[in-house]
């Protein structure tokens, strides 16, 4: 998790990042995606409004060093900090939370710590004390957030997707009106002018594939798997066509198919 603290944290944050950041109350919390000037997504977190001067970026698979370490490249005259909370307890619950889907509950340093619902029965928890670590069911969380349709981006997946293509509309994590930020002019581009031609799709293959396998029909390369999660039957989020002929898809020679994606919170 990283903190943006500072009288300009929210000024900065809605200049960098693809959601209105403006608009986010506090004590609030919505999707947002960091993005190239190319339009290709760097990273995708929750961006969480913790108090007027506050921010936290819960950042799934990039690092909080990193991330901060490049932001704080372009704070400039800014007065803004950023600080990598690599001591805080970060843990999941298949418990859903009785509030609303984009508020917080809770606060960091309380014995229940800083708690929201980051899809429809599942709660994330910031704080408090540290969880009993389970390899099962941290794998199952990976599995929800593909079936979720939230990407989880593997070093090699950064800065090849724009926000189109990896579905992040589902959760509102860009913005097609708000004022400038890196790769703005091409998500606008592609929205207004509907040049879109790839979707985030849900499969499922009988045995591993990896992210970066290409998915196949009729012998033809038609798409990349994004993301992968699970034990036999696996889960995978891949960028395909917006239309597909009928005949089978393969991955890695393996038979796979579409699956509809489930429920993720809305705002």
């Amino acid at each position: 998790m990283l903190a943006l603290e500072g009288p300009d944290a929210v000024e900065f944050a809605h200049a960098q990042f693809a959601s209105d950041v403006k608009a986010l109350e506090i004590g609030s919390w919505q999707w947002s995606t960091w993005l190239n000037p190319k339009g290709r997504v760097i990273a995708l977190f929750a961006l969480l409004r913790t108090g007027a001067q506050s921010l936290r970026l819960v950042l799934p698979d990039a690092n909080a060093t990193l991330v901060g370490d490049t932001l704080r490249k372009f704070v400039f005259r800014r007065k803004v900090t950023l600080t990598p909370l690599a001591e805080l307890s970060i843990a999941g619950a298949f418990a859903s939370l009785e509030a609303g889907n984009r508020v917080l509950v809770g606060t960091e340093d309380s014995d229940e710590g800083l708690r929201l619902a980051i899809s429809p029965g599942r709660t994330l928890r910031l704080g408090g004390a540290p969880a009993v670590e389970s390899t099962a069911a941290l794998a199952a969380w990976n599995v929800a957030d593909l079936r979720a349709g939230i990407p989880r981006l593997g070093e090699a997946q950064v800065e090849q997707w724009t926000p189109q293509q990896l579905g992040l509309e589902r959760l509102q994590a860009y913005s097609v009106s708000k004022g400038c930020y890196p790769g703005q002019e091409i998500v606008a581009r592609t929205h207004f002018l509907g040049k879109a031609k790839r979707q985030l799709a849900l499969l499922q293959v009988a045995d591993a594939v990896a992210p970066g396998s290409e998915v196949v029909q009729d012998e033809r390369a038609m798409g990349t798997v994004v993301a992968v999660a699970g034990k036999a039957p696996r889960w995978a989020l891949a960028v395909l066509p917006l239309e597909l002929a009928e005949s089978p898809l393969l991955v890695d020679g393996q038979p796979v198919r579409i699956e509809p994606l489930s429920e993720v919170a809305a705002a």
